[in-house]
């Protein structure tokens, strides 16, 4: 009986060792995904389970004995039939194996489905009075295996169905028979740690084992027949959880570039940061892109040769054992940053003169206050609408000379290294003018009072007493006005040159006969007495006569730069030859009158 048991044990060991080497070579092989990732984030790979095992299996072996047994053992009623049997015995039933054990291995290809091997073993000893019964079961099968995986969840439920071989001994003493088997159930696993869970579980299991009919075996007479063995089998125990299903963390990259907005020629980082690496792997970087190249964590960005515009730089990084870095896909990762190269900014410019207004000529200041955003070296450009302008700083000369006499438009102009310019136009608040220069206006003849000759009948071109007012006024202004001439223009009425174009007429033929040209006489009278009476030099006085209808001298101011002619139109100059009429009294006349008007007669005209 002891070798029975020695032969299972020897059986369970043999199994457990050709399933666990290669088991512990594949743990061995995801060392460093399960160094990246615990088992309890994730479904695991490998399942070894090994528990207690209590089995029932509510069956029997229907068994047939020769009827003439007694001739080869030395007691035969313990073994034969009854008498009068048919050559058979009752069947013999298979005891309860509270005392088992179950060790298997499942292999998971996702995270659901898997295959699992599985070892049973059940031995029972019983001693009775008279009778000594033995039994033992030993299994070995394979199967799939579904499992709901979740890996927030702490139960884990699963089942399974398997089908093999195995030995199975009779309890009536028929020895180690092999037959075939097949076992559906399910469990649950409460995980424990990260690798470690309990689990229970129930199953139903069939073998069937033919003993054969009943012979001389190794300890003697075997009872033969068949065994439908079917049962339950439970089981509790802990579960060691090897692998996991996902692949490790894959390798993270974060890339950044400070800062993001430059203008050319500022420089620009470019960071690369990888998060998840296996420590003991080697990890190779790559940055590149337009101005940067480098195998480092970091690298600087060369933006003085880059155009303005938008910017990438692609950042890498690989993991592996040196020169297998990156085969696996979780073993690399990629990202990028992106930077902008802005445009510089144009310059502004104002612009100012001094002084604001010229003489023909002179010149004037201007000066140009010009900035540039980012401090770029500027040059200065002048221009005028008319003259000429120079200076090449931010002030400059402005020269009238050769300019037409009104505003100026001037012109300021500033131009970065870059080529980038701005233009600013002295505004109509500080435009430079050039002013006319002044020229005096044009004196024009003005025209003083007049004085009449209609009364006095007897002398009418005598000079009156009324006249002096007029006639002192035109001395007056000629006093004040030095410089000054006088011209006096003399007319007739119609009679009076009626009268005087048949003296004129007449003259042709008698020589001697006198001509009265009373407009002539009444300018010359007038210029006597302001040359006699008001101290006026005959030279600054001129005489002349004009075709207008009247008994009139017409009193006229001519200052210097007027020209008279030009202002007073259809005169005619005073000959020589007219003289001056002395004011003398009238002759006295005799008269039939009272004295008192006699008397004021005799007074002596003035």
């Amino acid at each position: 009986m002891l070798s029975r048991v020695s032969k299972s044990v020897s059986r369970l060991l043999a199994l457990a060792c050709v399933v666990l080497v290669p088991l512990a070579l594949g743990a061995q092989t995801m060392a460093k995904p399960a160094a990246k990732a615990a088992v309890g984030d994730t479904a695991s790979k490998w399942d070894i389970f090994a528990g207690y095992s209590f089995f029932d299996p509510n069956s029997h072996v229907d068994g047939t004995y020769s009827p003439n047994c007694s001739a080869e053992v030395d007691d035969p009623t313990e073994y034969c039939a009854p008498p009068g049997a048919p050559g058979g015995k009752d069947p013999v039933n298979f005891k309860t194996e509270k005392i088992g054990s179950v060790i298997n291995v499942t292999r998971y290809f996702n995270d659901h489905w898997g295959l699992q091997i599985d070892s049973g073993q059940h031995d029972l000893y019983v001693n009775c009075e008279n009778c000594f019964s033995n039994s033992s079961i030993f299994t070995v099968q394979a199967g799939a295996v579904y499992r709901w995986a979740e890996k927030s969840d702490k139960i884990t439920p699963w089942f399974h169905a398997l089908g093999g071989g195995g030995s199975l001994e009779g309890p009536d003493h028929q020895g180690y028979t092999p037959g075939y088997t097949f076992t559906l159930g399910g469990g649950f696993d409460r995980a424990l740690t990260p690798h470690w869970a309990f689990r229970a579980e129930g199953d139903y299991e069939y073998m069937h084992a033919d003993f054969g009919v009943p012979h001389n075996g190794v300890v003697g007479w075997q009872p033969g027949g068949v065994a439908n063995l079917e049962g339950i089998r439970l089981a509790a125990g802990v579960v060691y959880h090897v692998g996991a299903m996902a692949p490790p963390p894959a390798v993270t990259l974060m890339c950044s570039a400070n800062p993001t907005m430059v203008f050319p020629g500022d420089p620009v980082t470019v960071t690369a940061m990888a998060g998840d690496l296996e420590p003991k792997m080697n990890v190779i970087y790559s940055l590149s892109g337009a101005g940067v190249m480098s195998s480092t964590t970091t690298a600087t960005v060369a933006t003085g040769s880059l155009a303005p515009g938008a910017y990438t730089v692609n950042c890498g990084v690989k993991e592996g054992k040196p020169g297998k870095e990156g085969l696996k896909p979780w073993e690399s990762a990629s990202a990028s940053a992106s930077f902008t190269v802005k445009q510089f900014e144009p310059p502004t410019i104002s612009c100012a003169v001094s002084p604001t207004t010229i003489k023909p000529g002179d010149s004037a200041t201007v000066t140009a206050t010009a900035v540039s955003p980012q401090n770029r070296p500027l040059t200065y450009s002048y221009t005028a609408s008319a003259g000429s302008i120079q200076g090449n700083g931010n002030t400059a000369i402005f020269s009238s000379v050769g300019a037409p006499t009104g505003p100026v438009s001037i012109t300021c102009t500033v131009t970065d290294d870059k080529g980038q310019s701005a233009s600013a136009t002295i505004n109509a608040a500080s435009t430079v003018t050039i002013t006319a220069p002044y020229v005096p206006p044009v004196p024009h003849t003005q025209a003083l009072c007049s004085v009449s000759f209609a009364t006095d009948k007897e002398r009418p071109s005598r000079v009156t007493n009324e006249a002096k007012a007029c006639l002192d006024e035109v001395a007056l202004d000629l006093q004040k006005q030095p410089d000054a001439q006088a011209v006096v223009v003399g007319t007739s009425d119609a009679k009076e040159k009626d009268k005087l174009a048949k003296e004129q007429k007449a003259a042709l033929k008698n020589k001697h006969l006198k001509v009265v040209d009373l407009a002539a006489e009444r300018a010359v009278n007038v210029k006597d007495y302001l040359v006699t009476e008001k101290g006026i030099d005959a030279a600054r006085i001129s005489v002349a006569t004009s075709a207008e209808d009247g008994q009139m001298v017409e009193d006229y101011l001519v200052p210097t730069g007027a020209t008279f002619t030009a202002d007073v139109a259809g005169t005619t100059p005073v000959s020589a030859d007219v003289k001056a009429e002395p004011r003398k009294p009238l002759h006295p006349v005799a008269h039939h009158k009272k004295p008192a008007m006699a008397m004021k007669a005799a007074q002596p005209a003035k």
